[in-house]
């Protein structure tokens, strides 16, 4: 693989942000530094740690960054439930940016698997 921009995984965590940055207005003004601030933390966390566990150039380390990647991601859904719960978050915007969420997971997920599986023949 030429670049972590070529991983659909990491080009689905890009389209999760932009999803999660347009719906973050509708969140309360005094949230800016609470929720809204975690969920951004945790959402651009995602794709920045597939990019740079791709850019360490060992096996190892891209495994141990996309591990980070997927606990962003699980952190990232907590913190949707809360939003929903605290209807700072509509049923339809936590159900399209958590189906995204739950496929990013699942990719991540493989991904981990596969380079498990890589690293056991090499």
């Amino acid at each position: 693989m030429d670049s972590h921009k070529n991983l659909i995984v990491w080009q689905k965590s890009i389209d999760l942000v932009k999803l999660v940055y347009s719906v973050m207005h509708s969140f309360p003004k005094d949230e800016q530094f609470g929720l809204v601030s975690q969920i951004k933390r945790a959402v651009v966390s995602i794709p920045s740690n597939i990019a740079e566990g791709f850019g360490r150039g060992s096996k190892k380390d891209c495994k141990r960054f996309i591990h980070i990647a997927l606990g962003s991601a699980i952190e990232l859904d907590t913190q949707l439930i809360i939003s929903k719960e605290l209807d700072f978050l509509s049923e339809k915007d936590h159900g399209v940016i958590c189906s995204l969420l739950s496929e990013i997971k699942r990719m991540l997920k493989a991904l981990i698997k596969s380079l498990k599986e890589e690293s056991l023949v090499n």
